[in-house]
């Protein structure tokens, strides 16, 4: 799958996951699959890094981490936990006859955590899950007793020998329950999980729409100033602040100029953001060609400002559609900044994905070529670079 592909299918993860409260079952990360026609496993895999990545509590979580298991193995570790928390309340119920002080409260709770055993084998998916989950908790209820009776300083409830009949006895009922809901199910109430499975999926569908709506193809220049900290250093701040003013005005013009749009600054670096890669192309070379005369009238540093530039374009997600500036992380802008760390002073280094939208293509930008992140480009030099000069500090008289 594509970068592209993964960052679409854990956006309609995280959109689907909020509109359930915050997680993601069986059900919903099926629907995800059928929907982006990613492997199942790779869904689960995807959401349990971005729930690594997320900072919620510890129990959050660790909730978001068992939802991402197998659907299965959920069932067999609620039968385990049930059963456990079944043997602790018989063992407490024994203990409290043992101390005279019985009023049957832990008998009565034991009983809940049974009928919920129960019940959780009865929802199991099919007669093998049904088998294991049934004798998981008749398993698992005899060793927990045997382990809680030692912590309690009881004799043993159940003999030994008995562990293999309960282990029979549970994975047998397992398959007799899940044999009756399935059956029966519509007469218990319960939810189709092939009728829920489809409205999961709807709702996946209308969510794609609703962010295939938010596309947006766009183009992206990358500008950055060479050698900037040493320039600041070695002049006086007032002609830094002048000089660096006329500069970001002057990009801003020459873009605007171009059909483009300012989408973020950072420092002396700017990013600008057009529909197109020819209108970025020909608005980054006027931009190189109008230092000289920025650097003539309005540069009061006494060091020419020299720019390097990166291309790049591709697809984004915008809150809203139109407004590029919402959009805050995006693989296409990374590419861009890549691209101009690759770019010699005064050159432009422009993606094969955005040349091929030029005339001529990649040919008609340069010979040179650079590869950045895995992405190959084409490097744009003028003609004849003017040396730059080693600034000077002043003397002091």
């Amino acid at each position: 799958m594509s970068d592209e592909s993964v960052e679409q299918m854990i956006a309609l993860a995280e959109r689907l996951r909020s509109s359930n409260g915050g997680s993601l079952d069986d059900s919903a990360i099926a629907a995800i699959s059928e929907a982006t026609g990613a492997p199942t496993e790779y869904v689960r895999l995807a959401v349990k890094i971005r729930t690594e990545q997320r900072k919620d509590s510890a129990l959050a979580n660790l909730r978001a981490q068992y939802l991402t298991l197998e659907p299965d193995m959920r069932r067999y570790i609620q039968s385990g936990v049930l059963a456990s928390a079944c043997a602790l309340l018989s063992v407490a119920e024994s203990w409290a006859q043992a101390q005279k002080s019985n009023y049957g409260v832990f008998g009565m709770f034991a009983l809940v955590f049974l009928t919920l055993g129960i019940y959780n084998i009865s929802l199991a998916r099919g007669p093998r899950s049904a088998m294991v989950a049934g004798a998981v908790f008749g398993g698992g209820y005899f060793a927990m007793n045997a382990v809680f009776a030692a912590l309690f300083h009881l004799s043993a409830q159940i003999e030994s020998f008995m562990l293999i009949p309960f282990t029979i006895l549970g994975a047998v009922a397992g398959i007799a329950l899940q044999s009756f809901v399935t059956k029966y199910r519509p007469r218990l109430g319960l939810k189709d999980p092939v009728k829920e499975r489809q409205e999961l999926l709807r709702q996946m569908v209308d969510l794609q729409a609703k962010l295939k709506a938010s596309e947006e193809h766009c183009t992206f220049v990358s500008l950055d100033i060479v050698g900037s900290t040493r320039m600041k250093e070695l002049a006086d701040p007032l002609a830094v602040e002048f000089t660096f003013n006329e500069y970001h005005h002057f990009v801003e013009r020459v873009t605007a100029k171009h059909g483009g749009k300012i989408h973020s600054t950072a420092g002396d670096g700017i990013i600008c953001s057009f529909e197109h890669p020819q209108q970025a192309f020909t608005a980054t070379r006027n931009i190189q060609s109008g230092l000289i005369e920025l650097n003539t009238f309005r540069n009061k540093i006494g060091v020419p400002i020299q720019l390097r530039a990166g291309i790049h374009t591709g697809t984004v997600m915008t809150a809203q559609a139109g407004d590029i500036t919402s959009v805050n992380f995006a693989h296409v802008i990374d590419i861009a900044a890549h691209l101009q760390k690759a770019a010699p002073p005064g050159g432009i280094v422009i993606s094969d994905a955005a040349a091929i939208y030029l005339p001529g293509g990649a040919d008609s930008v340069g010979r040179e070529r650079v590869c950045c992140s895995n992405v190959e480009g084409s490097v744009w030099s003028p003609r004849l670079l003017p040396p730059v000069p080693t600034p000077v500090p002043e003397q002091a008289s």
